[in-house]
């Protein structure tokens, strides 16, 4: 993966290449964006570009110089080792389960395979930052690089637990000099204003669906079209998430929160809803088709809000058209807000670990219309 290879943004990603060759990288910076519209690929390349050993540039197209990684000198492999994310955290998580109770509970999940690169994800099980990964950042920042001239730390979400949050305010504000610190937002809103008035933001913009559809046309030649343009739409503008979408489990889970949606305004089938929800237990497994489930039904609920507000061309779930139709008219916006409500308190108690079935059952009888 190189700059070239990156899909969409290309000013963002050129003016960010510009100012590494200037010597201009905002020292504190979010990268924002919808899930998979590649912040993390480009926060590693950044990476790479900034602290690769040969420090190769280019022309751009309007005279400026932009700032390249070799790919090849030991700074840049060992970078690019970090790229596999979510594969590096699962072997963090299952280290961790081997240690003894009382360490495992000091230990927090963090990320580096170059010593002048620290990787802060969201900590299991509450996947939230927490304060001793922040403690490790600072100790970290405040200590010269070993290698390169310069240390970079990324920290891949905006869910931080509020003295997590409160900790990096600092640092955020008075950086060393040779210290680059990267926050991925999904949603920059959820970050304090506090945290956001310290950093430059650079925002990744969503792709048309229509060339999120060619992409998918080279990569899935054996989709439909109706399931190109289907996932096009769930994609939000993320060529990544476009490109990594698992169109199965996707319709697995909004068939479950069909059932949801039906039992609340059609004809209660409490048996089909209690024998749904009871498949959804503890465990990482069940931890992420919790959340499949939610994100389903979240996006049948934005649909519903598009059709009653007249602009049924911006809808998501695009094959159920008539269904979801037949639901906006049925229901008054109060309800749809409501739901949206329950919605957020449900991923809160995710977090906190309640029970998942007992949780979806009392969040199905709330949305029943009455």
């Amino acid at each position: 993966m190189d700059f070239s290879s990156f899909i969409g943004n290309a000013p963002a990603v050129d003016q960010l290449r510009a100012a590494i060759a200037a010597g201009r990288l905002p020292h504190s910076m979010i990268l924002a964006g919808p899930k998979g519209a590649g912040k993390y690929t480009l926060a590693i390349l950044l990476t790479q570009a900034l602290l690769c050993q040969n420090q190769p540039r280019e022309t751009l197209g309007n005279g400026q110089e932009a700032a390249l990684a070799c790919r090849t000198c030991a700074n840049c492999t060992r970078i690019a080792a970090a790229m596999p994310l979510d594969t590096l955290v699962d072997e963090a998580v299952a280290a961790r389960e081997e240690l003894r109770e009382t360490d495992k509970k000091e230990t927090r999940v963090l990320i580096q395979t170059h010593p002048d690169l620290l990787i802060v994800p969201p900590d299991p099980p509450q996947l939230l930052i927490k304060v001793g990964q922040i403690r490790t950042l600072i100790h970290s920042a405040y200590r010269a690089p070993a290698e390169a001239k310069r240390k970079v730390f990324i920290l891949t979400a905006s869910s931080f637990m509020k003295e997590a949050a409160n900790s990096l305010l600092k640092v955020l504000e008075e950086p060393p000099a040779y210290a680059h610190l990267i926050l991925l937002a999904d949603n920059p809103g959820e970050l304090l204003p506090t945290i956001r008035s310290r950093c430059a933001m650079v925002r990744l913009g969503a792709l048309p669906p229509h060339e999120i559809e060619g992409l998918l046309a080279a990569k899935h030649p054996d989709w439909k079209a109706a399931q190109r343009q289907l996932v096009a739409r769930l994609a939000q503008g993320a060529a990544g998430r476009a490109l990594n979408f698992d169109l199965g489990a996707f319709t697995a889970a909004r068939q479950d929160a069909l059932v949801v949606l039906r039992n609340a305004v059609g004809d209660p089938d409490h048996t089909a809803l209690f024998k749904m929800t009871e498949t959804y237990r503890a465990g990482a497994e069940g931890q992420q088709k919790t959340q499949d489930l939610l994100g389903a039904l979240s996006s049948l609920l934005e649909d519903l809000l598009l059709l009653q507000a007249g602009t049924p061309e911006m809808i998501r779930n695009v094959d159920l058209m008539a269904e979801l139709e037949r639901t906006a008219a049925a229901v008054p916006f109060e309800w749809i807000e409501g739901a949206s409500r329950a919605l957020d308190q449900v991923q809160s108690g995710m977090r906190r670990n309640l029970l998942r079935s007992l949780s979806l059952d009392a969040f199905a009888s709330q949305l029943v219309v009455r």
